[in-house]
């Protein structure tokens, strides 16, 4: 049987693989600004309904029904949103805020990768380590998780990538590049599972729901702008298509 740490790992690196996916599409193939908005849209969608599945609802479950339990759990929540806006907010450069942007980039020759793959990790950290969480729990993983963080990668590589070739990037730089954030959500699922894996069910769930509100504020600050960048009054359609998609991935693999 798989050490738990490994099966951490393997599906953290599952779940960045979209970022691979996207880098190949982006390198070879043009999508129009709208097209990718879409499929922002809808992982955004599918993104929320993973944090209030998943996350957010078995942390409930996990520390009680005491007033008291329930206030640990928001504030853990707003703590992971709060770290991870100040950090989103010092890497505030036109790359780096602009990394899940498909149209209005900041100037190609400003595509240097290194802004990028600091705010694509930031990115990754609270996903990777909430996969960890999950397998750690002794829970079924969420399939409806893996997809949604499958898919937000997807379009923030594709957009990135496109913008770096304009920049005069090699192929090879952006295979390293995404091939090492790959790596990385990997390793942060494992320590997901390492850290905390030995905790109470309490610490954990306080710990994913740091992992959540990291990720909620993602959703917010990076994707839904991208997605209504372009899809304007479709973004909210799409969007619940996505929801209903993860509760729909929740009833199928539950």
């Amino acid at each position: 049987m798989m050490p738990v740490w490994l099966e951490a790992g393997t599906w953290g690196l599952i779940a960045a693989c979209g970022l691979l996916i996207g880098a190949l599409l982006g390198w070879f193939l043009h999508f129009s600004a709208r097209a990718v908005a879409h499929v922002m849209a809808f992982g955004s969608g599918i993104l929320i309904a993973a944090l209030s599945l998943d996350l957010v609802g078995h942390a409930l479950d996990d520390s009680g029904v005491a007033i008291l339990d329930g206030l640990r759990v928001a504030g853990a929540f707003m703590a992971g949103a709060i770290i991870y806006s100040l950090i989103n907010h010092r890497l505030n450069t036109p790359v780096a805020r602009h990394r899940k942007r498909s149209v209005h980039q900041a100037p190609a020759q400003s595509n240097n990768g290194m802004a990028i793959a600091v705010g694509t990790l930031l990115d990754a950290i609270p996903e990777s380590i909430a996969i960890g969480l999950m397998v750690a729990s002794g829970g079924t993983l969420s399939l409806a998780t893996l997809l949604a963080i499958f898919i937000s990668n997807v379009p923030e590589a594709l957009s990135s990538t496109s913008g770096m070739r304009r920049a005069g990037r090699s192929g090879g730089f952006m295979l390293g590049l995404w091939a090492s954030m790959i790596l990385l959500s990997g390793v942060f699922a494992i320590l997901g599972v390492l850290l905390f894996g030995d905790a109470s069910p309490m610490v954990r769930a306080l710990v994913s729901c740091v992992a959540a509100g990291g990720i909620f504020a993602m959703v917010v600050e990076t994707m839904i702008p991208e997605a209504f960048s372009e899809t304007h009054e479709l973004s909210g359609l799409v969007a619940a298509l996505g929801f209903v998609s993860a509760v729909l991935l929740q009833l199928i693999s539950g």
